[in-house]
């Protein structure tokens, strides 16, 4: 599914299901809690803390995709083409590090 599909899925979704997109500012707030799920997987699964009995079944990859529906109600409702923005994005990365990581010791 390309980001246009995928933006033009969550808005079908907010108009049948979520009655109207949650306020940008609703939606930040959103994305940080869906963000701090992530982090909380990440630190007690692949960190040092131990993890919670009540963590042990939370799927990762559903925490992941929250941020991502998240990401796209506020593109969506900003008028962000996330497709244009990303490969612009990507494009001005590649430039910039086109040999940055490539020469790092550290990485090696």
């Amino acid at each position: 599914m390309s980001l246009k599909e995928t933006q033009l899925q969550v808005d079908q979704w907010i108009k049948q299901y979520g009655v109207r997109y949650f306020n940008e500012l609703t939606n930040m707030a959103q994305l940080t809690e869906e963000v701090g799920e992530v982090a909380r997987i990440i630190a007690r699964r692949y960190g040092e803390q131990s993890e919670k009995e009540s963590d042990k079944n939370k799927d990762l990859g559903e925490e992941l995709a929250d941020v991502i529906f998240v990401v796209t109600c506020l593109a969506n409702q900003t008028g962000i083409d996330l497709e244009t923005a990303f490969q612009k994005k990507l494009n001005a990365t590649s430039k910039r590090d086109s040999d940055r990581h490539i020469n790092n010791t550290k990485l090696k």
